[in-house]
């Protein structure tokens, strides 16, 4: 077998693997019917979809057609900044409120590309601070502190 993408490769074998995880996870919980949804419906067949995506991205890596790609190493600064700006909301959501908790998530995730400048990433943040508003306060009434303790 001859891997002429091994970017995509590599990506095929994750997809599969986290799609496997949700699947056997979510076989777990009630499945319920597409009526009457119960917990373990939708993480299933969604990890059976990227399961599924997985395994046609493995295959096209293997074509004679494909690119040649190797995986670049891993660039341990972007991955800490992603990583630790999710953290980081999770943490400051109680704290801070929701509104400065997507700002400072933004921002930092922003950070880890030099593609972004400070304006467009200001935009960015506003529009996904007002949408998830929108959806998750006013249209699912889910409770979240809006704005800092020390204000409300």
């Amino acid at each position: 077998m001859n891997i002429r993408n091994r970017r995509d490769f590599g990506a095929g074998i994750m997809y599969m693997v986290i799609g496997l995880f949700f699947t056997i996870l979510a076989r777990q919980y009630p499945m319920g019917t597409p009526a009457k949804m119960g917990p373990g419906y939708f993480p299933f067949y969604l990890g059976i979809l990227m399961t599924l995506l997985g395994l046609l991205v493995l295959v096209k890596s293997l074509k004679a057609t494909a690119p040649i790609e190797s995986i670049p190493p891993f660039n341990w600064k972007i991955i800490g900044l992603i990583t630790g700006s999710v953290v980081l909301y999770g943490v400051l959501l109680p704290i801070m409120g929701f509104a400065v908790a997507i700002i400072v998530l933004v921002f930092m995730s922003a950070s880890a590309s030099h593609e972004f400048s400070w304006r467009g990433t200001l935009v960015n943040a506003t529009i996904l601070a007002v949408s998830t508003y929108l959806v998750f306060v006013l249209g699912l009434k889910l409770q979240f502190p809006l704005l800092p303790f020390f204000i409300q």
